[in-house]
């Protein structure tokens, strides 16, 4: 089933209770806040529907129709795919988007890597697993990722804190678990699911805790509030702010006040190795569309940054050119990453086709590491104006407009409506509440910066190295404290391949037709 923007809206009219600005919505999809991304959402089902768009939003196996985004990717053709579907959907928006789906279900598809060492651990929620990963494939529902606790006082466990504090189960019962506590998430205002688990490993050593549990969570249950940050759609005119009034992805925190979990819905439970298992890796495939989000962001730094040191005969001066080098450097360093991901991809235990790990998690360092940089470069490039622009309302105005059209006009290309354009479109990239907020979201979405760090030092075939200079400085097996070993590249030695092979373990030959 592939669902229509008409049915992706109705979806969210169940009942949920949101709250923005002191005030309790009556219906999400029609808030000025929220209207623009969900409409946007909407547009993103639509387009599987139409002729121009459904070849690359959609993808056939064994008879079934299904959206590329969702299905479990078992080739270098599949992340492909995928990558072209979600350039796609920038192109629509006009700008750089991260929670609209497509960057959220790798998470199901960690979860399903995961489901043997689940099992292994308690093998009554293995069956959940399978019948989730169908769900989100058939039922083409919106998932997102409810990770984040509160913080509370860090330098003290859990346990030793308010109890409500980070999410748990109160108690259980023949049908389901009772869980309270609270989770923030970007975009739990207008999604239907959230994989809800806990982001903290320090249960106090236990082997079992209330705090290690796993499910689906319906966001429109009973007992759910979701509280949301001020948005930027709305606060001004879309003319003066085109990126903040139409892709605002609205922050939340969820408030769990005991709310029922059936037990078809649960994952994992009080096991803190499972909980652990899941998260070492959660961002095992999400992290590509993360990282991907960062290449278009940066395209469109770079755009903005040209125009507007070409718009004043700046371009041919080298100071500039380096600086437009730089940011040059910085992009097609994200891009290569991205495509070397795909061109070494490995297979994961389970089976399915993973980006590789080591180049994917080097990506996201630079992609993050050096936004800040190169947000202030281009910034530097497009010069004070920036932040100086009237709005769009004194260029019309009677008064002011002609005197506005004589001072913002460049020769005869550059008219002053084209350069107000252009520079409020800077501004709004830039300098505004909408950037800000999105170099800390680049920053923190998928955990913070030394998490990211250890992500590739977990990841990364330090053998290689080693045996490099092992060989070179002649040193005995005592001293390296290992055999001899030939220099490698770790996904070069593991095979990979474009279409599925024949002996492609059980787990994803027993998936369900379309999967």
């Amino acid at each position: 089933m592939i669902r229509t923007g008409d049915e992706y809206r109705e979806s969210i009219r169940d009942g949920r209770r949101v709250f923005v600005n002191g005030e309790q919505l009556g219906d999400v999809a029609s808030h000025p806040q929220f209207r623009p991304i969900v409409d946007l959402r909407a547009r993103i089902h639509d387009m599987a529907h139409e002729a121009a768009t459904r070849e690359v939003m959609t993808v056939a196996r064994n008879g079934e129709v299904s959206p590329v985004a969702n299905v479990l990717p078992l080739s270098q053709a599949d992340w492909w795919a995928k990558r072209r579907a979600a350039d796609l959907v920038m192109d629509e928006a006009g700008g750089a988007v991260t929670r609209v789906g497509d960057e959220t279900v790798g998470e199901i598809w960690s979860l399903h890597d995961c489901a043997a060492a689940l099992n292994a651990i308690d093998p009554q929620f293995g069956p959940n697993i399978a019948a989730h990963v169908d769900r989100i494939l058939r039922g083409d529902r919106f998932l997102i990722s409810a990770n984040t606790d509160p913080k509370g006082d860090r330098s003290r466990p859990p346990q030793d804190q308010d109890p409500d504090m980070i999410l748990h189960v109160v108690r259980e019962t023949d049908a389901g678990l009772i869980v309270r506590g609270a989770k923030f998430e970007t975009a739990a205002a207008y999604a239907n699911l959230a994989f809800t688990k806990p982001a903290i490993a320090d249960w106090g050593g236990a082997e079992q805790s209330d705090h290690a549990v796993g499910f689906i969570c319906d966001l429109g249950a009973p007992g759910l509030r979701i509280i949301c940050r001020n948005g930027f759609a709305g606060r001004a005119p879309a003319e003066d702010y085109p990126l903040s009034s139409r892709l605002d992805e609205t922050d939340t925190i969820v408030v769990f006040d005991d709310v029922f979990v059936p037990w078809e819905n649960v994952l994992f439970h009080r096991h803190t190795r499972s909980a652990m298992a899941m998260r070492a890796v959660l961002h095992r495939y999400t992290a590509f569309a993360f990282v991907q989000r960062s290449l278009r962001f940066a395209d469109l730094m770079i755009g903005a940054a040209l125009f507007n040191v070409r718009q004043t005969g700046l371009d041919g001066q080298q100071a500039v050119q380096e600086k437009l080098a730089d940011l040059a450097v910085w992009r097609e360093g994200i891009h290569a990453h991205l495509t070397a991901a795909i061109a070494l991809a490995e297979r994961s235990p389970a089976g399915l086709m993973m980006p590789n790990q080591s180049l994917l998690y080097a990506g996201r360092v630079l992609a993050g590491t050096q936004m800040h940089k190169m947000m202030h470069l281009a910034r530097e490039l497009c010069g004070g104006q920036i932040a100086l622009v009237p709005d769009a309302a004194a260029f019309r105005d009677p008064e002011t407009g002609p005197w506005l059209a004589k001072y913002f006009a460049v020769g005869d290309e550059w008219q002053a409506e084209d350069r107000r354009r252009l520079l409020a479109f800077a501004r709004d990239l830039l300098n505004s509440d909408h950037a800000g907020h999105r170099l800390t979201f680049q920053l923190f979405a998928q955990s913070p910066p030394h998490t990211h760090l250890a992500a590739v030092y977990r990841n990364f075939d330090w053998d290689g190295p080693l045996a490099l200079v092992r060989a070179a400085a002649g040193l005995s097996e005592k001293a390296s404290g290992a055999a001899a070993r030939r220099c490698r590249d770790s996904a070069v030695s593991r095979w990979f391949a474009t279409t599925l092979p024949d002996n492609i373990p059980e787990t994803v030959a027993s998936l369900s037709p379309g999967i």
